[in-house]
């Protein structure tokens, strides 16, 4: 395969791998042993390689492996959009996560603009039934791998929010203040929400133009209904400030799906066709972004296989496989990949003594 792909990666003293180098040939790659050997370590490290905090949304501190707490390092080499990347990212003990891409220092958000990384792990099984924040940050995932500068939008939101937030719990009642920061609020949320229309649309055609095993899911973005945002602000600042917190605003939205064939809200569908409607989704994701880029995204699939049935897996791989993806998927049984047969490589993981082994 010549498309996006990692072709090495380094990992040192991150979580349970001490040291460890990988190499990788561009097919999809099975990941196999068993619970606790350091599978979704690996699947956490390349998430790193894209903007924020990855698959785990872990601290930088916590992903040092213990007890040294030396700090971890991540080194990748990486077959880029029309360019090869040296990427590595790392954490010294206290410090916050850095980046450097062909030996630069670099930002977070510099990561989406030379490769894409999209992930599914078991967590994610209850996004439909549970709070909207999860759907919101499963969104927002999405439209960052269509719009690197959408990170950008959300946290010059996010910083204008909690700065009107602390005015509020201190009862400032000071107008200029408030309509600074709600200036700042209405022009990152514009941002925001027509980010979030657009990888909407872009995922709804995807899934419609695709031949799939899959359930196409009808996408809505609810709770952003104010069209003029600092006006709306303005006007909500009494009820704000008796609540301590912004009450409107992109902040507050919330993806809603429904099973198409059904025309069923996902959140009562039955447990495996939420997860089918799930993997519907980052396929329509990867889809589109081959289009856009002529190349698939890396995909991490943690567990994957053991949800879905014979014919359900044997559907996923022929996808992956038709996308050139370079997909990454953990299992603790090899025969989960039987269907893949020569199209994947495969990885042995072991552990012993709390220290991870890999083998081909």
């Amino acid at each position: 395969m010549s498309g996006l792909a990692i072709t090495t990666l380094t990992l040192s003293h991150f979580r349970s791998h001490k040291a460890a180098r990988l190499v990788f040939d561009g097919r999809p790659v099975a990941i196999v042993g068993p619970n606790g050997a350091g599978k979704t370590n690996i699947l956490e490290a390349v998430s790193l390689l894209s903007p924020g905090r990855g698959l785990r949304r872990a601290a930088a501190e916590d992903i040092a492996r213990k007890p040294e707490a030396l700090g971890w390092k991540i080194s990748a080499d990486l077959r880029g959009f029309g360019a090869d990347h040296q990427v590595e990212t790392w954490a010294e003990p206290s410090e916050s996560r850095a980046v450097r891409i062909d030996g630069k220092l670099a930002t977070q958000t510099a990561l989406g603009r030379i490769a894409r990384v999209l992930w599914l792990v078991p967590a994610m099984d209850r996004l439909w039934i549970e709070a909207a924040e999860g759907r919101r940050r499963f969104l927002d995932r999405m439209t960052l791998s269509f719009s690197p500068d959408h990170a950008e939008a959300v946290l010059a939101y996010e910083k204008a929010m909690r700065d009107r937030n602390r005015l509020l719990k201190d009862q400032i009642s000071d107008a200029h203040w408030y309509g600074a920061l709600e200036s700042q609020m209405a022009s990152a949320g514009a941002q925001i929400t027509a980010n979030r229309q657009a990888a909407l649309a872009r995922l709804q055609t995807a899934q419609q133009d695709a031949e799939t095993a899959f359930p196409r899911a009808d996408l809505t973005l609810t709770g952003e209904d104010a069209v003029d945002l600092a006006a709306a602000l303005a006007e909500s600042r009494r009820r704000d400030m008796a609540a301590g917190r912004s009450l409107i605003g992109p902040h507050r939205a919330d993806m809603q799906a429904i099973f198409a064939a059904k025309a069923t809200p996902a959140e009562q569908c039955s447990t495996g066709e939420q997860k089918a409607l799930l993997i519907s989704l980052i396929l329509a994701n990867a889809r589109a972004l081959s289009a856009d880029f002529g190349s698939a995204p890396i995909l991490l699939l943690d567990e994957v296989a053991a949800h879905l049935d014979t014919a359900r897996r044997a559907a996923l791989y022929d996808e992956i496989c038709a996308l050139g993806a370079q997909a990454l998927m953990t299992g603790t049984e090899a025969t989960l990949f039987d269907s893949l047969g020569p199209r994947a490589q495969t990885l042995h993981i072991s552990e012993t003594n709390g220290t991870s082994q890999v083998s081909t």
